[in-house]
């Protein structure tokens, strides 16, 4: 104001700048507020995305999870029964070739049983078909998970004619070993381990047949030495301790026996041409 009572052209200059800064001030205030708004609702709107996202990741890995795990019981179960059934199979093949070839060692008096026993079925011991049925189940369920082990599939003649003329080739062992008559055991024995080693070769011819066939006869040899040796039964003329020479034989082509049969029956009885 000058001394006159009026207001100055600066003075009035001074006060419209301050007017039009106050009036400008709470423009930019707002787009500052507004910007900042925004920027809380994109990152509100962006972490509730990656949360829903991370959630339904979740969901998803547990429903994989829960259908894998079902799926391995599925198969587990499946392996258990198909396990079984196999044991089963080759339980009741042991327990009918045990009657038969016992019998036949009765009647040609290679056997001898205490007369108690002689009333039961077959005219066998009772303990003897059970003792042969769980041998040929342990047996022929080995021979499979042994060659799976190796790494060793066992591709030669897989086919079912194949192993039923493998059982009647034992069987005719078996046989040959009651009926043949020479001036001496050893000399049977060699015929019969010759016979032996051919329906390997036959029939087999791998590796690990042979070793669990070899294995095979050890154990039960033993075995049946001890039977002997408490009295349980006899054999006449025996000429390997308590047993007869050939028995070691016998055994040995009765695993490989059981060991086709058990590896036929863990292809699921598919026929495939065998390789000579």
């Amino acid at each position: 104001m000058n001394k006159s009572g009026g207001f100055s052209f600066n003075e009035t200059l001074k006060a419209t700048g301050n007017k039009t800064q106050q009036c400008q001030m709470p423009g930019l205030e707002d787009r500052c507020w507004s910007c900042s708004c925004a920027s809380r609702v994109e990152t509100k709107h962006s972490s509730s995305g990656a949360n829903w996202l991370a959630s339904k990741a979740e969901e998803m890995m547990s429903i994989i999870t829960s259908v894998l795990s079902s799926a391995y019981g599925s198969l587990h179960d499946v392996r258990t029964a198909n396990l079984i059934r196999r044991g089963l199979v080759l339980f009741t093949v042991g327990v009918f070739l045990a009657l038969v070839l016992n019998l036949l060692q009765i009647q040609r008096n290679v056997t001898l049983f205490p007369e108690e026993v002689m009333t039961t079925l077959f005219s066998s011991a009772w303990w003897i078909p059970p003792c042969c049925g769980t041998g040929a189940a342990v047996v022929g369920l080995l021979y499979p998970c042994l060659d799976s082990h190796l790494g060793e599939p066992h591709k030669f003649k897989r086919e079912w004619a194949s192993v039923m003329r493998c059982i009647a080739v034992f069987v005719g062992i078996n046989h040959a070993s009651v009926k043949l008559d020479f001036d001496n055991n050893v000399q049977l024995s060699l015929t019969l381990a010759a016979l032996s080693l051919g329906l390997w070769w036959t029939f087999d011819r791998s590796r690990s047949g042979f070793g669990l066939g070899i294995t095979t006869a050890f154990l039960a040899t033993v075995i049946t030495q001890l039977l002997v040796y408490n009295g349980v039964y006899q054999y006449t003329s025996p000429d390997f301790l308590y047993v007869r020479s050939w028995l070691p034989c016998i055994f040995f082509s009765g695993g490989v026996t059981v060991g086709n049969i058990g590896r036929q029956l863990a292809m699921g009885g598919v026929e495939k041409p065998h390789m000579d």
